[in-house]
């Protein structure tokens, strides 16, 4: 009897393994930028805009929303309106980028791991506030070391900078 208890949990260990790794499978892959990535919000090419961009895969659709900065993605996500049925979000990791305005292809990182800098000197897309999505929390450090601000998670981007955030004009 404890031999197929042992038998049913070792089994049952490894079916459960099996479906994380298909769920793991099914998330598509960052894309890389081309010429004919344009951007949700105004429909411009993404590479007309300094900075971290951002993508959203959302279930059913083949293809991602781009968005020309991270703050403009936290934006779609946080709007009622949006599609909900989010499968997967990547932001460029600034910790690997070496051009501020164009990132490098390979720099993807799912938003979710990221850490992010608000508030800094530093501008995105549309000459707007940003916020800087990090790989490594030493990184993110320097950064505000250099250039202001703070480092929050994912989990914790405050609503009401990204839906009020002001131009480095204002």
């Amino acid at each position: 009897m404890k031999r197929a208890a042992l038998v049913f949990a070792l089994l049952s260990a490894l079916s459960l393994a099996s479906c994380k790794n298909d769920q793991d499978a099914a998330l598509p892959s960052p894309r890389e930028v081309t010429d004919s990535s344009t951007a949700q919000f105004c429909g411009m090419s993404l590479s007309e805009h300094p900075g971290p961009k951002a993508q959203i895969f959302i279930r059913g659709l083949p293809d991602p929303y781009w968005f020309a900065s991270v703050r403009d993605a936290f934006a779609f996500l946080f709007l009622p309106e949006s599609p909900k049925a989010v499968v997967a979000v990547y932001v460029n990791d600034m910790a690997k980028a070496k051009n501020w305005d164009h990132p490098e292809a390979g720099s993807w990182i799912d938003a979710h791991r990221a850490l992010f800098v608000i508030g800094s000197r530093r501008h995105g897309g549309m000459n707007a506030d940003e916020a800087i999505p990090f790989g490594d929390e030493a990184a993110a450090k320097d950064f505000v070391n250099a250039e202001g601000g703070r480092i929050v998670p994912f989990s914790d981007m405050p609503q009401d900078y990204v839906l009020e955030a002001k131009t480095g004009d204002q």
